[in-house]
């Protein structure tokens, strides 16, 4: 079993930046591939961005690409989201999710899901 916890969520104005958290305990962060996914009130569940175990090979949806930096420190069982050059349509609860397979997340298939943090970028 893994529990998932997203901190570090809020209020930000557009252009600016926002950096969240995801803390993981139980099993072996490490043994997992980790994602961040969003959705916005009426919209479907978005993925966003997805990390490998070793942190090694990264995935971006098209939409963040650029602006938004997945990372992973394994020592912490942390994952982080860096959010630069932040948008109004980026507003949405943030999740995170973890997987045994990197390629399972980017087929949005999951694990073990957190309770989200929610990111509001004003205009």
């Amino acid at each position: 079993q893994v529990q998932l916890v997203e901190s570090g969520g809020g209020l930000v104005q557009a252009g600016g930046s926002l950096r969240v958290s995801c803390a993981a305990s139980g099993r072996t962060f490490s043994s997992y591939a980790m994602g961040w996914f969003r959705q916005a009130p009426g919209k479907e569940r978005e993925l966003v961005a997805v990390i490998n175990r070793s942190g090694g090979r990264t995935y971006y949806a098209d939409s963040v690409k650029g602006r938004f930096t997945i990372s992973r420190d394994n020592a912490k069982n942390t994952m982080y989201l860096q959010m630069n050059s932040l948008k109004p349509e980026d507003t949405a609860v943030y999740y995170c999710a973890a997987a045994g397979s990197y390629y399972s997340l980017i087929g949005q298939a999951h694990d073990y899901w957190g309770q989200g943090t929610q990111v509001t970028v004003s205009s």
